[in-house]
């Protein structure tokens, strides 16, 4: 019987789907955490294998250092993906995430364990970031944009002992964003599919459209309505589409059980 690896504090399996024909690695936004993806394990198992990626400082790893710096934290994340690359896989970034997933994406193509695919959401183009703005740097801005952006509900932010949680993470994540160079190198040889909101201030279409030059395969992009955090108030729309090109990226997928719809 086929079984999926045993993840480590990097990986969450929410719905384990050994069956599944495919992986689908989520990485979160800035200050997020992997339960932030939950429903998208609940909503695609048995027909996808859904991991999301905990990244340190928050939730159950919060006593360990927020990692700030993109590149570290892809060159941890591929080497925890190894063993979870035994058959195809593709990545989703939301944000902050979206660089995370592309950066780890070209360190796995580097070390022949290529994803089928990368999906990126609410972020510009690597080779455009920093374009014309001007990033939060003190935990006022940081927090005035998290409001703006409507990422994390006011009543957590508004709550004292909450906020001091989750500050340190937030704090990290920015300046990991902050501080973020692309370095040219070789295009992705896998297609890339982009997502964004057509309201979103950090994810204007022209600069959704330069992940073009990302990829020497296909690209796409999906305008749907809302704002940064438009794939919470669209999400049937935002996976629906995910697991259909999944499902021509692998091949056919595993029948779901008689009776079983997608929700």
């Amino acid at each position: 019987m086929t079984t999926s690896p045993a993840p480590g504090p990097w990986l969450r399996n929410f719905r384990p789907a050994p069956g599944a024909p495919v992986r689908l690695v989520c990485l979160p936004h800035a200050g997020g955490s992997a339960g932030f993806f939950y429903p998208v394990a609940r909503e695609l198992a048995p027909r996808v294998e859904v991991l999301a990626v905990q990244y340190p400082g928050r939730q159950d790893r919060l006593r360990e250092p927020a990692v700030p710096d993109i590149g570290t934290l892809a060159e941890r994340i591929a080497g925890e993906l190894g063993p979870w690359t035994d058959r195809p896989y593709a990545l989703f970034g939301h944000s902050m995430g979206a660089i995370v997933a592309f950066e780890t994406a070209r360190r796995l193509q580097e070390a022949g364990r290529a994803p089928v695919g990368l999906f990126v959401s609410g972020r510009r183009a690597p080779a455009l970031d920093h374009a014309g703005d001007r990033q939060p740097v003190t935990d006022a801005e940081v927090l005035a944009e998290v409001r703006e952006l409507n990422g994390t509900g006011d009543v957590l932010l508004d709550d004292e002992a909450t906020l001091k949680l989750i500050l340190p993470a937030l704090r990290s994540d920015y300046q990991a964003v902050r501080d973020y160079r692309y370095r040219t190198g070789p295009a992705l040889a896998c297609p890339v599919t982009a997502f964004t909101g057509d309201r979103d201030p950090k994810a204007e279409l022209g600069q959704v459209r330069a992940w073009r030059q990302h990829t020497r395969s296909a690209f796409e992009v999906n305008v749907l309505p809302g704002g940064h955090f438009f794939l919470v108030d669209r999400a049937a729309e935002v996976w629906g589409l995910v697991e259909d090109r999944l499902t021509a990226l692998s091949g056919a997928p595993v029948p779901a059980p008689p009776g079983a719809g997608r929700g």
